[in-house]
């Protein structure tokens, strides 16, 4: 039967002592969540909710987010998770356009949801929905088809109105299948789940697919670089998956000696190009554990590559190699294949792509050349099929005639000692069309000024590429999957001018 609660029944019938999730201390075993989600599901079905009913969550992570997340499916509904950190209008308009039945709120983000049509969760319901039960009867398991829609997610809207991503079983399973392999999943995979769940990162990559094969995760509600590290110590955690914002925070925190991390055995990076000196300062603090670079989309359920093990050095700057059942090209602008070598836009095609956008056949149709879906970034595959990231297409920067990539920009000037985080991005300019402008977050107690960038940046890059700006600044704006969000600042500063 094709439905996500099925391998929970499932285990909870083999094993069900075996613990599946913690949460806030309290460890829940599979027998224990299999009851919850058959349960939630009766709670669901009495408000109104069928196969193909859309609900929505703005949730932060707990253990009522996964029940919702097997419950929805259970009854065959479609599980709608929204970015919490959402304005009231950008919910309303998901909620919206999804045409969901539902809206299930966390007390502390209800100033976001709009004011009807809403379900509010204190903090007892957070830890587990079946309270909200009463006498509602637990529902029976729905048998999904695998082409059925089990999820809709929302992109970041990085050039208008967010879409609806269409997520199907198939689309799971399959994403699910082939990290098993790549990453060697197995019920002794021991996941910690940091991340927001209304990601891809957190839910998918490998988020519950964990589940799939028996094995345990440990959620934390809200990301701090100390409770995290307790938490990979206290439960002898061995799986992760970090934004870039999680690493650095992690390998800077001030009492990272305190925790015994040596449990860990991978982690799972990407979302930018990850500099050589982060990776081998994990290497260094985690010190049984590998940094897996990777690249992936919202549209094809996160992790696409994979970088190999012993390739990390030799291979500095790539995200991987594809997964099993992922095919990558780089084609042009007229959807024709490129060779190795040759920056392009970066299509991929498999089972776990998605058929398209909700409710918008033009977005969709515009999104494929054929069957291969068109990612938006650009990059390229060498001689080894190893895909580099070079740059999103619109955060190109094009400076007197010239094509500049900010990435390999930014690259060279994360070689700075006194630099931890820097974005470069192209603003108007009445003589060159745009100018590279970087704007950098340095590390405690750093100066830098723009004459030593500029000295540093033209021993290693053509004249044209240089930065005329130098911007210091105390963060950087990035989305929930990690990547800095130049429109932003983009925005911000055009405004300034």
């Amino acid at each position: 039967m094709i439905n996500l609660s099925s391998f929970i029944a499932f285990h909870a019938r083999r094993t069900p002592d075996r613990p599946a999730l913690k949460y806030r201390g309290e460890a829940i075993s599979y027998a224990a969540f299999d009851a919850r989600v058959r349960t939630v599901a009766g709670w669901l079905a009495a408000q109104g909710i069928g196969a193909g009913d859309v609900v929505a969550v703005l949730m932060k992570n707990s253990a009522a987010f996964l029940e919702l997340v097997f419950a929805t499916s259970h009854l065959g509904a479609v599980f709608l998770p929204i970015n919490f950190r959402l304005s009231r209008d950008e919910v309303g308009y998901i909620t919206g356009n999804a045409g969901a039945r539902i809206l299930i709120v966390d007390e502390e983000l209800a100033a976001n949801a709009p004011s009807t049509g809403i379900v509010v969760l204190d903090e007892a319901a957070q830890q587990s929905l079946t309270q909200l039960a009463g006498d509602a009867p637990p529902a029976p398991m729905h048998a999904c088809a695998p082409s059925d829609l089990m999820r809709l997610m929302y992109t970041s809207g990085t050039t208008d109105r967010p879409k609806g991503v269409m997520l199907s079983y198939d689309n799971f399973y399959w994403k699910s299948a082939d990290q098993t392999i790549a990453l060697g999943l197995s019920d002794e995979t021991r996941l910690l789940v940091v991340g927001p769940l209304y990601h891809v990162g957190a839910l998918d990559l490998p988020g519950i697919a964990v589940l799939w094969h028996g094995g345990f995760i440990r959620i934390e509600r809200n990301f701090e670089p100390e409770s995290a590290l307790n938490a990979i110590a206290e439960d002898n955690l061995n799986a992760a998956w970090f934004a870039p914002v999680i690493t650095s925070a992690m390998l800077t925190c001030p009492t990272r000696g305190r925790y015994d991390v040596s449990s860990l055995q991978w982690a799972i990076g990407g979302g930018e190009k990850t500099p050589e000196l982060r990776i081998r300062a994990f290497s260094e603090y985690f010190r049984n554990a590998r940094y897996i670079d990777a690249y992936g989309l919202t549209e094809t359920v996160g992790g696409d590559t994979f970088m190999e093990a012993g390739r990390e050095i030799e291979k500095i700057g790539s995200t991987g190699r594809a997964i099993a059942h992922v095919g990558i090209e780089i084609r042009d602008e007229d959807g024709k294949a490129l060779p190795a070598n040759v920056n392009g836009e970066i299509c991929l095609r498999g089972p776990k792509i998605t058929r398209g956008y909700w409710k918008d056949p033009d977005k969709t149709a515009a999104a494929f050349f054929g069957d291969w879906f068109r990612s938006g970034d650009v990059g390229y595959l060498d001689d080894d099929g190893f895909l580099y990231l070079t740059d999103r297409k619109k955060d190109m920067i094009i400076s007197g005639g010239e094509n500049i990539a900010s990435s390999e920009i930014e690259r060279v000037i994360h070689e700075l000692p006194e630099v931890r985080e820097v974005a470069v991005i192209g603003l108007r300019d009445a003589r060159w069309g745009e100018r590279p402008v970087a704007i950098v977050v340095l590390t405690e107690r750093a100066r830098l000024e723009l004459p030593a960038l500029t000295e540093h940046c033209r021993a290693r890059l053509a004249s044209f590429k240089v930065p005329k700006q130098l911007i210091i600044r105390d963060s950087l704006p990035r989305n929930p999957s990690g990547k800095i969000l130049k429109r932003v600042l983009r925005a911000e500063l055009e405004r300034s001018e």
